[in-house]
C-alpha cells in the first residue's frame, strides 16, 4: 500500500514537473513575441515621424459635410 503511494505521488510530481516545463516554455515564446512587437512598434513610429516630417503644416480638409 505505501509503495502505491509513493508512486502516485512520483506520477503528480513528474506531471507537474511537465507542466511547468510547458509554462516555461510558453511564457518564453510570448516574451520574444514582445521582444519582436517592440521592435516592430519603434520601427513604425520612425517611419511615422518621417512621413510627419515630410508634411509638416499641410491642413487636413474639412469633412466633406461642412
Amino acid at each position: 500500500m505505501g509503495n502505491d503511494r509513493f508512486e502516485e505521488l512520483e506520477t503528480k510530481i513528474a506531471f507537474q514537473e511537465d507542466v511547468i516545463q510547458k509554462l516555461d516554455d510558453a511564457l518564453a515564446s510570448q516574451q520574444q513575441q514582445i521582444m519582436d512587437l517592440q521592435i516592430q512598434l519603434k520601427h513604425v513610429t520612425s517611419q511615422l515621424k518621417t512621413l510627419e516630417a515630410q508634411f509638416p503644416d499641410s491642413p487636413e480638409p474639412p469633412p466633406p459635410h461642412y
